[in-house]
């Protein structure tokens, strides 16, 4: 793998107890088209205009959305995340013909994978990321501290802009080494996850696509600075997920024809115009003198 693909967020894996209902659910809301994997039937593929976005996979509860991150050896990240406060729950273990993963559990409790994809295995994802795919990635936890020490020494992660939620409260930015913020993350009561935003034509219309296929809106649609929009949800087997829609750009206005120069017209003629005016009258005296 190269060393540039380094902490960044290349899969997508749901674990739920009814993959089928999951990804007819998600179908609905997102778009994805559930595909079979060749390799292994009890896996399913959630592709966008043919490109696999992510997985889903038979779990018991609890289930959630499981991001993978990109790192140039599996074994050492794993070693590393225990030495730094954090656990491994699934020790490291080949999939056949795509790579190597660890499912680990950092110092607050979130889970993740760390993943080495082999050269002929996933790529990883695209740099402007597009319609089904995955582009923020928020972590929320007990210890945002604690916890930006643990990512920056195992990925690299730096931070970029910094937003004040409240008093005390900041959401940091950070970013892969040599990329643009691809995430956040901040404290929130409640035990400590990851939550993954992909991209839909619609954050509002999502809203309604969720309530209808059976889910439950806990947060939006709501707009965010620069005019994006976003919604999270509960799927119907309690998974949370969330959606993000781009600004949509002002629709182009027609350009106004010039304006004809205006001709003057001559003015109409009135009675009053129209009358030839009487010579003034000669002053009597003045006449007398002439004479």
């Amino acid at each position: 793998m190269a060393e540039n693909m380094r902490g960044r967020f290349v899969w997508h894996e749901l674990m739920t107890p009814d993959p089928k209902a999951a990804a007819s659910f998600y179908g609905k809301v997102v778009g994805w088209q559930p595909k079979p994997y060749d390799k292994n039937p009890d896996y399913t593929i959630l592709n966008y205009g043919g490109k696999g976005m992510g997985g889903v996979l038979k779990h018991d509860p609890p289930s959630q959305w499981l991001p993978y991150i990109a790192s140039p050896n599996v074994d050492s990240t794993a070693r590393e995340a225990v030495q730094l406060g954090g656990d491994v729950v699934k020790p490291a273990a080949d999939i056949t013909d795509i790579g190597r993963f660890a499912i680990i559990k950092d110092p607050q409790g979130a889970l993740f994978v760390a993943f080495t994809p082999l050269p002929r295995g996933t790529s990883g994802p695209a740099d402007k990321p597009g319609l089904g795919d995955f582009q923020w990635h928020e972590l929320m936890t007990t210890d945002a501290q604690r916890a930006w020490d643990f990512y920056q020494k195992l990925f690299g992660w730096q931070k970029t802009d910094a937003m004040e939620m409240g008093p005390g409260q900041t959401y940091q930015m950070f970013a892969p080494p040599g990329r643009s913020s691809v995430g956040g993350m901040f404290n929130k009561p409640g035990p400590p996850q990851w939550l993954s935003y992909a991209i839909v034509k619609d954050a509002k219309a999502a809203a309604k696509a969720i309530k209808a296929a059976g889910g439950k809106v806990i947060n939006g649609p709501m707009e965010v600075p620069g005019g994006d929009w976003i919604t999270a949800g509960i799927d119907p087997q309690g998974v949370m997920f969330a959606v993000h829609s781009k600004k949509q750009p002002a629709a182009a206005q027609p350009a106004k024809p010039a304006s004809a120069k205006r001709v003057s017209k001559p003015a109409k003629k009135t009675a009053k115009t129209s009358k030839t005016r009487k010579p003034a009258k000669k002053n009597k005296k003045t006449a007398r003198k002439r004479r």
